[in-house]
């Protein structure tokens, strides 16, 4: 039989051909579980066995033990652990292409058969970036498994976003802050940020970086000139917009330069990262709020699964 990793599409049936076209028997199919399948996904996609507990609920011995259950079921070792991390062995990433589908499938299933009337509205909050870089196959796979919820989402900078939840009109808002910041939001991504510019822009030594940027506050603003400050180097704000395409279009035009993360640089922009007058940015994060006068099954189920396709994503980061 051909070596199925060799030939996985992530977006095709599963199929196995099997020799003279004969069914193994009985005796010898091994039937993974599901469960084990979603703790080594999980395990991957979080970076840890302490964190996947907290994702599943389970404590880190039970997380270690369902990993094993599943190492000694398929004969294979799928991790290896050392005091700088996990690392998938090359076994466990063909699993892992394999489990994130049947994981797809099942979901997508139980969804359908078991809230198959799932009704409502959830309001969502996010970064206009965010919503049109990752977010968009996110909220088609949850519209499918749930086509009767109806989604509104609004595209903010972070303060409106903060000052709109606070004020309840966000059921849901996925807000950029500072690493390891407010408690009560669950992080569901980490932007790696850089600066960039276009070719049209000419940076004379002698005179102050020119900067396109996003109203006070953002996120993005306060990292840029907290580090220019940091480095001594002295700069002014030559363009202010609070849309992502104005911006994009300032930069365009060499009006300055400007921070994005790294993944939703345009291809006609330049990274500044290696030039000396540009310091080093520290990342971002995006974290997810829930409102806390309490919200739907329909919005409970948008976040669970907001949070499982980003840590989807993360692992292919």
């Amino acid at each position: 039989m051909a070596d199925l990793a060799d030939t996985f599409d992530p977006a095709a049936p599963l199929e196995v051909a099997y020799p003279d076209g004969a069914l193994p028997r009985a005796g010898k199919v091994t039937n993974l579980d599901v469960d084990l399948l979603r703790t080594f996904v999980t395990i991957v996609d979080s970076g840890g066995f302490t964190r996947a507990g907290e994702r599943l609920r389970r404590t880190q011995s039970t997380i270690s033990l369902q990993l094993k259950r599943l190492e000694s079921q398929l004969g294979q070792r799928l991790l290896t652990r050392s005091p700088r991390g996990i690392a998938v062995t090359t076994d466990g990433e063909v699993l892992l292409a394999y489990a994130r589908k049947i994981l797809s499938i099942n979901d997508a299933a139980v969804a359908r058969l078991t809230e198959p009337d799932l009704t409502g509205v959830v309001r969502l909050g996010t970064p206009e970036d965010f919503a049109t870089t990752h977010l968009p196959m996110v909220l088609a796979g949850f519209a499918e498994s749930h086509p009767q919820v109806t989604l509104e989402v609004r595209c903010e900078l972070t303060l409106n976003l903060l000052n709109g939840f606070q004020n309840g009109e966000y059921d849901l808002a996925l807000v950029k802050r500072e690493p390891q910041g407010d408690a009560s939001g669950e992080k569901v991504w980490r932007e790696a940020l850089v600066w960039v510019a276009s070719d049209r822009l000419l940076i004379a030594e002698d005179r102050p970086i020119p900067l396109v940027l996003s109203p006070h506050p953002c996120v993005y603003r306060k990292r840029a000139l907290n580090a220019l400050d940091a480095s001594g180097r002295p700069w002014r704000v030559a363009y202010t917009s609070p849309s992502l395409a104005g911006a994009q279009a300032a930069v365009r035009a060499g009006l300055g330069a400007a921070v994005l993360p790294r993944d939703m640089v345009p291809p006609d922009f330049r990274l500044l990262d290696s030039h000396g007058a540009f310091p080093r940015l520290e990342d971002t994060e995006i974290a997810l709020y829930r409102a806390p006068s309490g919200i739907g099954k329909a919005a409970e189920r948008l976040a669970d699964h907001i949070v499982r396709s980003l840590e989807t994503a993360r692992g292919h980061h």
